[in-house]
């Protein structure tokens, strides 16, 4: 594992570099467009989306050798942030103010309560990876039978196609824990 923290010393500094860009860019773009206006909460909020997820894949690539576990944890946070990021921006069910897509908190209380009963252990991450995901593609054909954004963007099939993606992500999440488990 020592050898895995020198090979991560560039990836480390790339991957926070990217962090300080991504916060910046908004701070650039709002020089030259009327199109981006972000508040100081923004920028705060953002902070702590980026920094939160860094530093808790960080962790992970501290305390684990297994590259499944590495992978099974980046799944699960990619799909946790890009839920509230998509969310908060634009919503996944009509805009970011209907208040059906508060529903999508769930699915990152499942998971987290899930790997806080697991203790972090691959297996009992994979059962509540999979717990998500399967929960994530229930609501994903509720919505669809609900009828729920079928007339404001992206449209029933559109939230549909979102879940899935999100199903995806959490399943992926799921296997990788379960290969974890395995070795």
């Amino acid at each position: 594992m020592a050898g895995d923290r020198g090979k991560f010393g560039v990836v480390r500094i790339l991957l926070w570099g990217a962090v300080v860009v991504l916060l910046a860019l908004p701070a650039i773009a709002m020089q030259f467009t009327d199109e981006v206006n972000w508040t100081a909460s923004d920028f705060v909020f953002a902070a702590f989306m980026f920094g939160g997820t860094g530093l808790l894949l960080e962790l992970t690539v501290r305390s684990s050798p297994n590259w499944s576990y590495r992978g099974g944890v980046a799944a699960a946070l990619a799909a946790a942030f890009l839920l509230i990021w998509v969310n908060g921006a634009v919503g996944i069910i009509g805009d970011e103010d209907n208040p059906l897509n508060g529903i999508y908190l769930a699915e990152i209380m499942i998971a987290l309560v899930g790997a806080l009963f697991a203790r972090f252990r691959a297996q009992g991450m994979a059962l509540a990876m999979a717990a998500a995901g399967i929960a994530q593609a229930a609501i994903g054909c509720y919505a669809l039978i609900a009828g729920w954004g079928a007339n404001e963007p992206p449209g029933a099939f559109g939230v549909l196609m979102i879940n899935g993606f999100f199903a995806a992500l959490w399943l992926l999440s799921a296997g990788l824990f379960r290969n974890a488990a395995r070795k």
